[in-house]
């Protein structure tokens, strides 16, 4: 199935990509609540959204998605105590070469100027039965017993986001008048990747980048924010700042999507 909304042609920028970038695009959050009851209108008013910022650009918001506000609060202190934690305890979970799980920082060997500044940690999930623990096995496997907590929470996390994406592939299948239920069937049995970001702060900001500009291969992507801005799509070759929402997920429709 090849069937696309929106596709970037990038590469990785030379001096004027470091530029802050001025100009701003108004992504108006969709209203999850009425579609996740199956209100009519409401349903028809998301899909409308999403149609239109698929169109345009390829990123939406969602507010009132379901997801426990509590949930999203552990698990940013998760995240928050594990970065915060001795470079010798996260490098338990180091990253080894040809692998996409792990721990990895900077990847100083990929680029020669512009370096990411950040650290990140990645590990999968999946819905299968069989591997209904996936994610707090990871944790318990390479960070230990006293990491366990880590991998609880973390895997409850997975869990509404995979919810939260059968909800928005039943939505881009309503705006493309397909029926809800064409991508939600082929994606429910999905692997998924979990990915944690960290952009430290950096003495010479003028010589780095937080994470370079880049298109995903895969199907969505679900992004949390905080509160700090720099997430940019480009459109019409041009840099877009997108502002963050504390309240909303930001989806990102990814390569495989292709119009």
């Amino acid at each position: 199935m090849h069937l696309i909304f929106f596709k970037m042609k990038l590469a990785y920028p030379n001096n004027s990509y470091l530029v802050k970038t001025q100009l701003h695009i108004d992504v108006p959050p969709s209203d999850l609540k009425g579609f996740l009851t199956g209100e009519p209108a409401a349903v028809s008013n998301a899909a409308r959204l999403v149609y239109l910022s698929c169109r345009t650009h390829g990123f939406f918001q969602v507010i009132n998605h379901g997801v426990d506000s509590r949930l999203i609060d552990e698990a940013h202190m998760i995240i928050d105590l594990f970065f915060a934690m001795p470079l010798s305890k996260k490098q338990m979970a180091q990253r080894k070469v040809g692998e996409y799980c792990g721990y990895a920082s900077s990847f100083t060997n990929r680029f020669s100027s512009k370096l990411p500044w950040k650290e990140t940690l990645s590990f999968r999930y999946s819905v299968d039965p069989q591997c209904s623990n996936v994610v707090q096995d990871y944790f318990l496997n390479v960070m230990g017993e006293d990491f366990s907590h880590f991998g609880g929470t973390l895997s409850r996390y997975c869990e509404a986001m995979s919810k939260l994406s059968n909800g928005i592939m039943e939505l881009l299948g309503i705006s493309l008048g397909i029926g809800e239920s064409y991508f939600r069937d082929f994606y429910k049995d999905n692997d998924s990747t979990m990915r944690l970001n960290y952009f430290l702060p950096c003495r010479k900001p003028e010589q780095t980048l937080g994470t370079g500009p880049h298109c995903d291969p895969t199907s969505l992507t679900i992004l949390r924010q905080d509160n700090v801005s720099g997430r940019e799509v480009f459109v019409e070759e041009k840099w877009h700042s997108i502002a963050p929402c504390s309240e909303a997920f930001v989806i990102n429709i990814e390569d495989t999507f292709i119009w």
